[in-house]
């Protein structure tokens, strides 16, 4: 199933889609992950949102993008995630090929920093990502940083 994708700064979103959006990051970070945590990290505000909405107007996958200097000096990717009913049909991929050209678009071709958890460093590699770090953990998970030069 195809999903269209919008970008929004947190200042354009209405309130269904901030609802959405901590919605689904809820039911991935929190809830599936186990792992109780504050998500309203007060990064929002200053960001853009990648939302893959289906056909229905549903979140199907979401990316935080944050500016350089609100989590690392150079512009980051976050709280990538994709709802359950969208796994396993290369809509991550497609997301991360979202989030990479959005950042394109908004700031040129700067490096990109993530913190990602380190289950997924093959899956960030493949877009170009390579390990920036020691590993750490972040609410008891193993991460490390990751940069797309």
């Amino acid at each position: 199933m195809e999903l269209k994708w919008l970008c929004r700064h947190f200042s354009e979103l209405n309130a269904g889609e901030l609802y959405a959006l901590l919605q689904l990051r809820s039911a991935v970070f929190v809830v599936e992950q186990n792992c109780p945590y504050q998500d309203a990290d007060d990064k929002d505000q200053n960001s853009f949102h990648l939302l893959g909405l289906d056909a229905l107007g549903r979140l199907g996958a979401y990316s935080r993008i944050l500016p350089p200097a609100v989590s690392f000096p150079e512009v980051s990717i976050g709280r990538v995630c994709t709802s359950a009913l969208y796994r396993r049909g290369g809509h991550g991929k497609v997301l991360m090929e979202q989030s990479i050209r959005t950042i394109r678009q908004q700031y040129g071709p700067v490096p990109v920093r993530i913190g990602a958890q380190l289950y997924l460093k093959k899956f960030y590699e493949a877009f170009g990502f390579r390990k920036d770090s020691e590993e750490y953990l972040e609410d008891g998970i193993p991460h490390i940083e990751m940069l797309l030069s």
